[in-house]
């Protein structure tokens, strides 16, 4: 594949990984490789599912934009909300080890059934009770739709009133060249069966997800004695494995979704997740006995007729499967459900500021954890626009070639162009891949391709900022929690700003698409929010709360993450725009629906972040020493 972000990322993975490889393997023990392989194929699978999941659900579906984005918005807060479960039924019973293999066999299943996609939705226009069917082809940039007329396919534009014109059409055709809107009516049809196995995949994922998610991790902590030194640096390095996971997840399922078919996007998805079982298992003795269940016996007794505990709960995790499958088709279910969890939260924090906590102090601390959590909430609402929003206007209103010419360099050995631009300039390529003088990178890519923008920048940057608060730290001038989590919230909302301010300043070409350099400034601005917020986030929760409640604080953290994933995907169904046949009808108006939402979430994160800074001073106080140690790495 000459696609330029893969060629980009094996320069940025030969560069940083041969470092971060050798240091795994000469200081630290012999299973952080294994987990670091084990959870690098699994958010490789998880993030090359999402890079194309809001595609597949407008274009092979054909789904409208609102009800996409709330799918989309199910799927990811259960997926946030799962783990909880699982870490339970870790901790009581089944011990981390066994919970990891559990999932990671469910998520195989679930990615590799995602790839079996069926025909793709039909859809017909309905004039003046006359059917005619509209002609689909292609993934992404390439797509073409078509309605047939007479048996001919004919393009379409909108009409000045919204509704649509049709191009090229005979004067004695069966239908008018413009149709009203409000007078003609869009109808699909839906293979059910792969409908319901779509849903059926989701639901392994997201049950699989749960089991495996919470305790990898747990895992990597049990590898090193306690007050190990080495235990920060294994954990930068066990997410540097999560972020080139993801990273490649959207470079090569991105690429293959959108330019082979959906079934080879989903279809690498479900390979990676199989690796990443396959080095689990076998990588067991490496795992130094860590990660086995609290009570082994217990564990293997009958407990209904011949069926132990263990069997017990992978039947109970099947039956699961049901339950989510019918959640996660139902918006308003999960919404109902996550309403009714912070209803219960805010009343069991109120009872513990009351009644468990003992003096001020606690108190305080619990006050400030309760004001990262809302941060926390604002800043994922907004950053998980990634998945669905700001997929969808790359898609739509972005010009995605890196050249706008042919770029020629060393004497012609490599020449940047796409594929257009090769033939406008009379290039001809031989084996797909060769010009006469050199090899062709293709300048294009895909939309799915640019959610690879933010764990590139993360394993960039990410080395970057912790030298950055090292150094502050040494000199006792690390910001406190409160202020790099207004400098986060700053950024994301900057990031936004970014583009409408672009868009406004005339940067939008005559296809009503920005300059794809002001999307990847918004995602690196996003990606400079989440390494001052996220590092600091679970850690200082857990150093926060009253030691009898750190793990419902934590509880409710997941919860907070999992309300901001289902709120983004009620907001990107804001920036839906009407399609036809799951390309979008009036480009312009598009553009306008993106940049108005995208103004209003700016002014929002930037409005909060302002906020989270000028209460800095006088809150920081509410710590009480607790967060004198800094936390982690940045992680997806």
């Amino acid at each position: 594949m000459n696609n330029i972000v893969i060629l980009v990322g094996l320069v940025i993975t030969l560069v940083t990984g041969i470092p971060v490889l050798m240091q795994i393997l000469r200081n630290h023990p012999k299973g952080l490789i294994i987990l670091f392989f084990a959870e690098m194929w699994e958010r490789f699978s998880y993030y090359g599912m999402r890079g194309i999941l809001i595609f597949y659900l407008t274009q092979h579906f054909l789904f409208d934009d609102k009800f996409s984005s709330n799918q989309y918005g199910s799927y990811t807060s259960l997926v946030y909300l799962l783990p909880l479960l699982g870490g339970f039924v870790a901790d009581r019973f089944l011990g981390t080890r066994k919970a990891v293999a559990f999932g990671a066999l469910l998520l195989v299943f679930g990615h590799l059934l995602m790839g079996a996609e069926g025909d793709p939705a039909k859809q017909h226009l309905t004039f003046q009770g006359q059917q005619y069917e509209m002609q689909m082809e292609g993934r992404g940039a390439d797509r073409q739709v078509r309605l047939v007329v007479d048996g001919k396919p004919f393009e379409y534009k909108a009409s000045p009133d919204g509704g649509l014109e049709i191009q090229g059409l005979p004067a004695n055709a069966s239908i008018p060249a413009v149709l009203p809107k409000g007078e003609f009516k869009l109808t699909e049809t839906r293979d059910p069966l792969y409908v319901n196995i779509f849903y059926l995949a989701l639901s392994l994922i997201i049950m699989g997800v749960g089991f495996l998610k919470p305790n990898i991790s747990t895992i990597v902590g049990q590898l090193y004695p306690e007050a190990d030194p080495r235990r920060d640096s294994g954990f930068t390095l066990y997410y540097y494995g999560i972020n080139l996971g993801a990273f490649w997840a959207s470079a090569l399922c991105g690429y293959l979704g959108q330019n082979v078919g959906w079934w080879a996007g989903f279809g690498l998805a479900g390979v990676g997740m199989l690796a990443g079982y396959v080095v689990f298992v076998l990588g067991k003795p490496l795992l130094q006995g860590k990660g086995e269940p609290p009570n082994p016996e217990q564990l293997k007794k009958p407990l209904v007729g011949p069926i132990n505990r263990e069997y017990l709960i992978y039947i109970l995790g099947l039956l699961g499967v049901g339950v989510v499958w019918l959640l996660v088709q139902r918006n308003d279910w999960v919404g109902i459900a996550l309403s009714a969890g912070i209803i219960a939260s805010l009343a069991a924090i109120a009872f513990i500021l009351v009644f468990v906590c003992k003096n001020w102090v606690e108190r305080q601390r619990m006050l400030l954890a309760v004001v990262l959590i809302f941060g926390a909430v604002v800043f994922f609402t907004l950053f998980e626009q990634a998945g669905t929003s700001l997929n969808l206007f790359a898609d739509r209103n972005v010009d995605l070639n890196i050249t706008q010419a042919p770029m020629v360099m060393f004497n012609g050995l490599l020449t940047f162009a796409t594929e257009a631009q090769l033939k406008a300039a009379g290039i001809a390529l031989s084996n797909g891949m060769f010009t006469p003088t050199g090899i062709w990178i293709d300048s294009q890519i895909t939309a799915a391709q640019t959610q690879s923008f933010n764990a590139g920048f993360i394993l960039i940057f990410a080395p970057i900022f912790a030298a950055l608060w090292a150094f502050l730290g040494r000199r006792n001038k690390d910001p406190n929690p409160v202020l790099k989590f207004g400098l986060g919230l700053l950024q994301v909302g900057l990031g936004f700003l970014v583009v409408v301010w672009a868009a406004n300043s005339g940067l939008v070409s005559d296809a009503f698409r920005v300059p794809l350099i002001m999307l990847g400034l918004l995602y690196m601005l996003h990606t400079t929010g989440e390494l001052c917020l996220s590092p600091v986030g679970l850690s200082e929760i857990t150093k926060l709360s009253v030691a009898s409640v750190v793990s419902f604080m934590m509880a409710v953290w997941f919860l907070a993450s999992s309300i901001a994933q289902f709120v983004g995907g009620w907001i990107a169904g804001m920036a839906g725009t009407e399609t036809v046949g799951g390309q979008v009808l009036d480009p312009k108006a598009a553009l306008d629906t993106s940049l108005n939402i995208f103004e209003m979430l700016g002014w929002w994160g930037v409005g909060f972040g302002v906020a989270f800074l000028v209460i800095s001073p006088f809150i920081k106080k509410w710590a009480h020493g607790a967060d004198n140690t800094t936390g982690g790495p940045a992680g997806h």
